[in-house]
């Protein structure tokens, strides 16, 4: 992963739970009639995962969902009728038939909020099996199990339930990156704000940490100017001493990444994480706007991967290139047995902050 990187601190992202695939019937947008042979359509034309993404922006009035097919080099969208594949074809992404739209998807995400929040769990709609996909951490039994199973079994087919042996978590740790009142996180990505510059990190670490330290016990190089945790999961840190503060993420191999802009995640996308306690990792975009359910409290609107992280890599980027996509958040599991992780949007924490890398 790369990222803007500060004297003797690492940055570092967390990886996310895998999400079931399930196959749908593709819909072939061939023009027949009566006496004549249909005619081919036209092959669609490779796509990076940038340019997948920004196709899928413009696609996402009555669809049910989209995901980029990194082998193929295309965009997936789901719809569920064939006006919606002929209009999907039109402007480049592959159609795929599916059952249940986006709406009856978010209705079913939305009823297990309202009566599923239970710490320990997590849900997040998958396009590639067209279901929302609940996990339950190791914390889930006895009643809450119950209550989660009989939720989601009214729910029928359009949700799937899974189990995970970890426990979720915000990553939050002892290391050697960022350090403020005896604990440790990761720095996410350098920012402008006002003409000055600042950093993002995770919500949970700026709540715990006022004043920062790129050494445990070394003297501050920032403030934390405001958080937000739980139900977002972002922070605005301000430096206040001479520490470089370029736009690039330490790829913990002698060489960094530069970070030129901010970008949405798409499903399918592939992705790393640099970070002080597990280094650089790799992986895949599960899911977005995924809710986690942690002791603390519910986060919402996440992006979901099967990237691993361990406790000190809160705050950590998540990147695609030069693009800055998300801050570690937190999940399950560790970076031998893999598990599940979720990571906060870098747009909107952008947004809020009237920030812009750099």
């Amino acid at each position: 992963m790369k990222h803007r990187r500060i004297p003797n601190r690492r940055v570092i992202v967390a990886g996310a739970g895998a999400l079931a695939l399930a196959a749908t019937a593709t819909v072939t947008l061939a023009n027949a009639n009566a006496s004549t042979a249909p005619a081919r359509t036209p092959a669609l034309a490779k796509l990076t995962s940038t340019a997948a993404s920004a196709l899928a922006s413009h696609l996402k009035t009555d669809t049910a969902g989209s995901f980029y097919d990194a082998k193929a080099k295309k965009l997936v969208v789901n719809v569920v009728n064939k006006a919606q594949a002929q209009a999907v074809r039109a402007k480049g992404a592959e159609a795929r038939l599916v059952k249940h739209t986006f709406a009856q998807l978010d209705s079913a995400r939305r009823t297990l909020k309202s009566k599923a929040t239970i710490p320990g769990t997590s849900w997040g709609i998958d396009p590639q099996s067209n279901k929302v996909v609940v996990t339950a951490d190791r914390t889930v039994k006895g009643a809450k199990l119950d209550r989660l199973t009989t939720v989601a079994k009214a729910l029928g087919d359009k949700v799937e339930v899974r189990h995970s042996k970890g426990e979720f978590k915000p990553f939050i740790g002892g290391g050697d990156a960022i350090w403020g009142s005896g604990a440790r996180c990761s720095l996410g990505f350098n920012v402008v704000k006002d003409g000055k510059p600042y950093f993002l990190t995770a919500g949970h670490c700026g709540n715990e940490i006022k004043s920062w330290s790129d050494k445990q016990g070394g003297s501050a190089i920032a403030t934390t100017e405001d958080s937000k945790f739980p139900g977002d999961d972002f922070s605005l840190a301000k430096y206040t001493g001479d520490t470089p503060h370029p736009s690039e993420v330490d790829l913990y191999n002698g060489s960094t990444q530069k970070i030129t802009k901010a970008a949405e995640a798409t499903v399918g996308e592939k992705v790393q994480r640099s970070g002080s306690t597990t280094q650089v990792h790799d992986g895949t975009v599960k899911a977005l706007n995924a809710s986690v359910n942690y002791q603390e409290g519910t986060v919402e609107g996440l992006i979901q991967t099967d990237v691993c992280a361990e406790p000190g890599d809160s705050g950590g980027a998540l990147f695609d290139g030069d693009a800055a996509i998300g801050l570690t958040s937190g999940g399950s599991g560790d970076c031998s047995q893999g598990g599940e992780t979720f990571f906060q949007p870098v747009p909107e924490a952008l947004k809020a902050y009237g920030a812009q890398i750099g």
